[in-house]
């Protein structure tokens, strides 16, 4: 029989020693490298906000509009008619970065909506998305500058794609060059985004039952139109076919738009000829309290508006 020293006994069990610490970094370092492979797990807020669409209005009416839209790590602007630095700010109020939007996508050529598009543009770097007739009449009536990177779309024609959301256009009977209302989808969600509509025409009524939320034109209430300042060629072309929508006329579109939808955010408010209080109050006598009511400001942001 061989004899075992302490000395080799301890020699021995330093080698295994050495061997269980080899093997405990090794796997340790198996953890690490799997685990750079692996999603970090993402918080709760993270998660909710790629399954919805948050929307917020910047300013809506006849001193300037611009709507901003997120969904599905997509972020858009509709419509330039406010000064670059109001956006910017007041996105920034809300932790949003606009250097950050992928497009900005223009309705239509009048100066509430598209007059300060090229600094959107040139400033922060988005691509403006119009169709040809808009952009055409737009540059020709307004300093919009040079526009490096445009993207035309035909109204009604394919969806504009952004990764994982799609934006459907729709041609209103508004007066301007060629005007567009929109739907955004994404992870089957939907909102509208419909001002400047002209009048209730065929299909529209369809169109806002398939959404989820809206931002609806409620720009006047007949009595104040016809009561108030405006010479009579503004009021007639105000409630004519190529004006804008009446309280009224908004609300009973509402009323029948089914259960799908969650909100309406009443947008595009006349100074003149209308006030919150009483297109709320309108909206209320003829939808009742079912329908969440939100009213979008001419001079200030609304909150978050989550779909």
């Amino acid at each position: 029989m061989n004899k075992i020293s302490g000395k080799n006994l301890y020699q021995q069990g330093d080698a295994k020693l050495n061997l269980n610490t080899k093997k405990r970094k090794a796997k340790k370092s198996l953890q690490i490298a799997i685990a750079g492979f692996l999603p970090k797990p993402r918080p709760r807020w993270y998660i909710t906000s790629f399954m919805s669409i948050l929307a917020i209005s910047l300013q809506s009416g006849s001193n300037g509009n611009c709507i901003y839209v997120e969904a599905g790590g997509v972020k858009l602007l509709f419509d330039a008619g406010i000064p670059g630095i109001h956006a910017e700010r007041r996105l920034a109020a809300k932790g949003r970065d606009i250097r950050q939007v992928d497009a900005l996508i223009i309705s239509h050529d009048h100066g509430d909506h598209v007059r300060h598009a090229g600094v959107f543009h040139r400033k922060y770097g988005m691509p403006v998305y119009a169709t040809p007739a808009t952009l055409e009449s737009a540059v020709s009536r307004f300093p919009i500058g040079k526009l490096e990177t445009t993207k035309n779309f035909r109204s009604g024609g394919n969806p504009l794609r952004f990764g994982g959301v799609t934006v459907q256009t729709i041609p209103t009977s508004h007066d301007g060059a060629d005007g567009s209302a929109f739907i955004i989808e994404c992870g089957g969600k939907r909102l509208g985004i419909m001002t400047d509509l002209g009048h209730p025409f065929e299909g529209l009524a369809h169109a806002i039952s398939t959404l989820d939320a809206v931002f609806l034109e409620s720009n006047y209430d007949p009595r104040m139109l016809q009561t108030g300042p405006y010479p009579h060629f503004l009021k007639k072309r105000i409630a004519g076919n190529g004006g804008h929508l009446s309280n009224m006329e908004a609300a009973s579109l509402l009323a029948k738009s089914g259960k799908r939808l969650k909100w309406a955010c009443l947008a595009h408010l006349s100074e003149q000829n209308n006030n919150p209080g009483l297109a709320v109050q309108t909206h209320r006598g003829i939808i009742g309290t079912g329908l969440t009511l939100y009213v979008a400001s001419r001079y200030f942001a609304t909150g978050i508006l989550r779909v």
